[in-house]
């Protein structure tokens, strides 16, 4: 789980700043990792263990079981904006959950994960 919710405030103040009453979404472009908004915690090493008999491992063991929790997790949220904020709780953080052990990781250099941010005014 990557904390990104600093990076995606200042990726996204510009747009932000002048939003009075709006809708603001976040899509990961990835089959194997998520997004989230939550605390720091991974309950679904739990839910979804790698051990079980996978079928779909062409890109390695953790092949599906990243596929599935994606599909548990989604790839999108949506946030209410005011203000010229986003509205997020007091613990509320936007967190990239990556899936794969050898996954794309997160902000290196333009490397790794790509998440598309579209602010709706």
């Amino acid at each position: 789980m990557h904390l990104i919710t600093d990076v995606i405030l200042r990726e996204c103040a510009q747009g932000l700043k002048d939003v009075s009453v709006g809708i603001f979404t976040l899509n990961c472009l990835h089959t194997s990792a998520g997004l989230t908004v939550n605390e720091n915690c991974d309950p679904l090493d739990t839910v979804v263990p790698e051990s079980l008999p996978w079928q779909h491992t062409d890109e390695g063991p953790d092949d599906s079981v990243s596929h599935l929790k994606t599909s548990l997790i989604g790839n999108s949220i949506t946030l209410p904006i005011s203000a010229g904020k986003l509205h997020l709780g007091t613990w509320q953080g936007i967190y990239l959950a990556e899936f794969r052990h050898s996954g794309g990781g997160w902000g290196l250099a333009g490397s790794g994960r790509k998440v598309v941010a579209t602010i709706l005014p």
